[in-house]
């Protein structure tokens, strides 16, 4: 499942790779893209490598990986895998984390990203988002918001049941419910790589080739409101803990 915005130049070369890595191992892949209104040829550039959904307005990267999350469980898949679609991970990688859920137990598995080259403070802000995490949950989460994950359906069906559609940080918010509820995590170390392609307004805004010194105020107003979510939503609010004990209660 890729979320994308903008990233016709990234796709052609991410999807192919990511096909030629199932392939590897032995498996079948459907390959769903959700273009988040797109300005750019982002649809075009996927069409004959991937399943494309094109949605009828923008909805930013949140509530775009939400819908694809849906479009992956509404395939029936056994195995649901979800990426960016900057490409900012090798496809080999993307296999192993999917192989590593299919040879385990666990409910899901995280890709944990090394080398990360985001600037300072996205790594800083990242930093505290996981001591938060420990500090409620108390279970350390390598990478709170990492993209890259694999899920069995019945897990990621009562994890996306457990936020709102319109959700800005989902990764989060599942990191949360899976430490609470301590669901069966496994970790995978993976290389993280800079987004591919020259535009530096894709899937993840403000993510270029250009080296800020200082946060954008639009990353600062962003994080605001995602602090703000978390605190209605997975802390005092109708929170992952809260459904998903529901769902086991009266399932």
């Amino acid at each position: 499942m890729i979320p994308a915005f903008n990233e016709a130049e990234a796709l052609p070369s991410f999807l192919a790779e990511v096909r030629a890595a199932f392939a590897g191992i032995g498996a079948r892949a459907t390959v769903i893209v959700v273009d988040d209104a797109s300005t750019d040829d982002t649809a075009e550039a996927a069409f004959t490598l991937a399943d494309v959904i094109r949605s009828p307005r923008n909805r930013g990267h949140g509530p775009t990986a939400l819908a694809a999350y849906e479009a992956g469980l509404r395939s029936g898949a056994g195995t649901i895998v979800h990426v960016d679609g900057d490409g900012q991970f090798y496809g080999d990688d993307i296999a192993r984390v999917v192989t590593a859920l299919d040879h385990s137990h666990a409910d899901v598995v995280h890709g944990v990203r090394r080398g990360r080259t985001d600037p300072w403070f996205r790594r800083v802000l990242s930093g505290l988002v996981r001591f938060a995490v420990l500090l409620l949950c108390g279970r350390s989460v390598p990478d709170v918001n990492t993209p890259l994950r694999a899920y069995g359906p019945t897990a990621l069906r009562r994890l996306v049941d457990g936020v709102p559609s319109d959700a800005l940080v989902p990764h989060v918010h599942f990191s949360i419910a899976e430490a609470r509820e301590r669901l069966r995590v496994r970790y995978v170390s993976v290389a993280s790589i800079p987004r591919r392609g020259a535009v530096s307004q894709g899937t993840m805004w403000g993510g270029g080739r250009a080296r800020a010194i200082l946060p954008p105020r639009r990353l600062v107003q962003f994080a605001f409101r995602a602090l703000i979510e978390l605190w209605r939503v997975s802390i005092v609010g109708s929170s992952p803990r809260r459904i998903a004990r529901d769902a086991i209660v009266h399932g």
